[in-house]
């Protein structure tokens, strides 16, 4: 009787997730409580606290995530980061707009992470470098008139580091399904494009991040200064705002803000004075 429930419960499981592979936020399900303090920090020191990941916004949708070990990764990488001698071991792209993708990489970047479909088939990326586990759960995106919805067209990035779960949505169309958020599992950072109206619009992000419920959420995607208030308005209520007037912060897990929080970076290309 037992080995007959044991294989009824294994052909109801969703096939997604019986294949998913290892993660820890889908493991952990709670935020850790931390602290409620964040470092100021230049892109170019050494991220000195081993348990630490500096982040910074570089421009649009680009951010450069650093690591203790030196590890780097720039989402939605567009070919320009500043006029610095500085290539990324990683960088993501999404091609729903030529903003946040480059067709000419930088040879040199040994991890080039495309977000969109790969030979008819979702983009399938789970690499683990030790320090650093970068995986992507995929969403669809407007066509035109011609083509409609296009399946798979966005990559959701997740970086698993330093204990940390930081997501970056992409240029994202659709809220997430349920088997969506439940394979981003927990995103103590998220990075939201607040844009209101070629991602989603304030509604529909407003819900996501109330859903995703993460201690940190990063708006990036903003053309101008009304789009983003009109999105900090309308979490106000669920987060607190804080207007860092910096471009970088390092975080950790025992510094996380006890109640969830709304950071406003200033977007920066990097150069040799910071």
């Amino acid at each position: 009787m037992l080995r007959v429930l044991l294989t009824l419960l294994v052909l109801a499981t969703p096939v997604a997730a019986q294949d998913r592979r290892p993660s820890h936020c889908i493991a952990v399900a709670d935020a850790v409580p931390g602290l409620e303090y964040l470092h100021k920090a230049s892109w170019r020191a050494p991220v000195e606290d081993e348990f630490a990941v500096r982040i910074s916004f570089v421009d649009h949708s680009m951010y450069l995530l650093q690591t203790h070990g030196g590890l780097s990764a720039v989402t939605d990488f567009a070919g320009f980061i500043g006029a610095v001698d500085f290539v990324p071991d990683i960088v993501t792209m999404n091609n729903a707009h030529s903003s946040h993708w480059t067709p000419f990489p930088n040879p040199d970047i040994d991890h080039v992470l495309e977000g969109w479909r790969q030979a008819g088939e979702p983009a399938d990326h789970y690499l683990d470098l030790g320090e650093m586990l970068v995986r992507n759960v995929t969403t669809d995106i407007r066509g035109g008139f011609e083509t409609g919805r296009i399946n798979d067209g966005n990559s959701i990035f997740v970086f698993e580091v330093a204990g940390l779960c930081i997501g970056h949505l992409g240029h994202l169309h659709h809220e997430p399904t349920d088997a969506q958020y439940a394979a981003l599992g927990r995103l103590d950072v998220v990075m939201a494009a607040v844009d209101g109206g070629l991602t989603v619009d304030h509604p529909t992000m407003i819900r996501i991040v109330n859903r995703l419920k993460s201690s940190i959420v990063l708006p990036m995607h903003w053309f101008t200064r009304s789009s983003l208030e009109r999105f900090l308005d309308g979490v106000s209520g669920e987060f607190a705002i804080e207007r860092t007037d910096r471009s970088s912060i390092e975080v950790s897990l025992r510094t996380l803000p006890s109640r969830p929080t709304v950071m406003v970076l200033e977007p920066r290309f990097l150069n040799m004075e910071d």
